[in-house]
This record gives structure tokens, C-alpha cells and sequence, in this order.
């Protein structure tokens, strides 16, 4: 009877144990539960991340554009101009071509009476600087000494180059009738230019260029998801009626054998 009532008393020791134990095992279930619960949640945030990334490569862009407009304009010292990432800098490129369209344009100076006034005073002025310094006792100015850099120069001629070819090349694929689409927008183009090209002379439509740089770029890069959704229903308009000119015109002219492009 004693050893039963030993045996009996032991078993109340060994309870607190065994439940903490259990304790602790179910403690560790529910961790792995809440663990599970966060890599899939987390998995889950990672597929609706890139869910929207896939559907922002899918839309319209002007031109099918896939880059930022800072990268077509060349992504460099130019491109940080017209976007106004230097704000000195491009307020002191268009204020000085405000200047020379008024002086020009407006005013009606000539370039090469403005470059001769311009240095006929410079040089007056370091003349005299430089003979009233030895009467005083003083130094006499240090004028520096201007040399023109090799690399911008062989960059800019490399640059024009590349251009002036790309425009050649288009030109002669316009030529050679391959793209009628092609065609009808240069004679639309030029004919337009044409027609601004009587109404105000080559200054004004380089200075309108530029401000057009200075300006179009920047707020289109602010509104680009606006102008981009009207730019769209535009398209869709456009691409209805060349259908339907397609249509009636452009399938009726006979056309003759076209050379297939070489291939590469």
C-alpha cells in the first residue's frame, strides 16, 4: 500500500513536465503556421508586383517609345538641357537664343556687323585696360588664352555625321518606293514646312524649334500618361481612315516589282 500511495504521488511530479513540454511543441506548430502564412502572403505580394510592372510594359507609348524621354533626347549634356536638370544652364542657352532672335530677327542686325561691333569694343577696352595699368603701377590684365578642344569637336562632327547619314538613308528608302506610308508623310511634312517657310524665315523656325525643345519634352515627361491615353485614341482614329484610303486610293494604283531587302 505504501508503494502504491509512492507510486500515485509521483505521477502529479511528472504532469507539469509533460505539459510543458507539450507546450512548447505546440507553440513551435503555430510559429511554422504563422512563418508558412508570411512566405506565402510575401509570395503573393511578389506576384501582384509583378503583375503591374507586366501590364505598365503594355502601355501605349507615343511613337512606341520604350524609353524615358531623357535617354531619347541622348540621356547627356544636351538632353540634362532641354529637360531642365540644370536649370542655369538651359535658362542661359534659351535666354541667349531669345537675344539673338530679337537682335536678328526683330531688330534686323546682321551677324557679321554684331561679331565685328562686339570685337572691335573688346579689344578697345583691353587696349586702353592694358596701357592705363603701366601709368598706375599696376598688373597688367591677364587675357586667356582661347584654344579650341580637339574631342567635342571630332564628338559633334561624329554626331552630325551619323545623323546626316540616318536622313540620307531615309531618304533614299522613300525614293525607292517601298513604303508608301513612308512617302505620303514626307510629302505631308515637307509640304507643311513649306508652307511655314512663307510665313516667317529660317530664324524664327530654328528659334521656334528650340523653345519647342525647351518646353514639349518636359511637360510631356510630367503628363505622359495623359498624353500618351489621347495620343492612342489619336492613333486609332488615324490608322481608321488610312484603312479606308487604303481602302478606296492607295490599293487602286498599280505598282510595279519591288527588290526584296538584302538580307544581313
Amino acid at each position: 500500500m505504501a508503494d502504491e500511495h509512492k507510486h500515485e504521488e509521483s505521477l502529479p511530479n511528472s504532469d507539469p513536465a509533460v505539459e510543458i513540454v507539450e507546450r512548447e511543441s505546440l507553440m513551435e506548430k503555430i510559429s511554422e503556421k504563422i512563418h508558412h502564412k508570411g512566405d506565402s502572403s510575401s509570395s503573393s505580394d511578389d506576384e501582384s508586383d509583378k503583375k503591374p510592372s507586366s501590364l505598365k510594359s503594355k502601355v501605349y507609348r507615343l511613337f512606341g517609345r520604350e524609353r524615358p524621354v531623357h535617354k531619347v533626347l541622348g540621356g547627356g549634356k544636351p538632353a540634362d538641357i532641354f529637360m531642365w536638370k540644370n536649370k542655369k544652364m538651359s535658362g542661359g542657352v534659351l535666354g541667349g537664343a531669345t537675344v539673338a532672335w530679337v537682335l536678328f530677327e526683330l531688330m534686323e542686325y546682321h551677324l557679321l556687323t554684331l561679331l565685328c561691333h562686339v570685337m572691335i569694343v573688346a579689344l578697345a577696352v583691353l587696349f586702353l585696360w592694358s596701357n592705363v595699368t603701366m601709368f598706375i603701377h599696376k598688373s597688367t590684365p591677364k587675357i586667356p588664352e582661347v584654344h579650341i578642344p580637339e574631342e567635342p569637336l571630332l564628338q559633334l562632327a561624329s554626331g552630325l555625321r551619323i545623323e546626316i547619314n540616318r536622313g540620307f538613308s531615309s531618304l533614299h528608302d522613300i525614293a525607292s518606293g517601298r513604303d508608301l506610308k513612308k512617302f505620303l508623310s514626307a510629302l505631308l511634312g515637307l509640304w507643311i514646312l513649306s508652307i511655314l517657310g512663307g510665313c516667317c524665315s529660317f530664324l524664327t523656325l530654328a528659334y521656334i524649334a528650340l523653345v519647342l525643345l525647351f518646353t514639349v519634352p518636359l511637360v510631356y515627361d510630367k503628363y505622359e500618361d495623359k498624353v500618351d491615353s489621347y495620343g492612342e485614341k489619336a492613333m486609332a482614329e488615324l490608322k481608321k481612315h488610312y484603312a479606308v484610303l487604303d481602302a478606296k486610293v492607295l490599293s487602286k494604283i498599280p505598282r510595279g516589282p519591288l527588290k526584296d531587302k538584302k538580307k544581313d
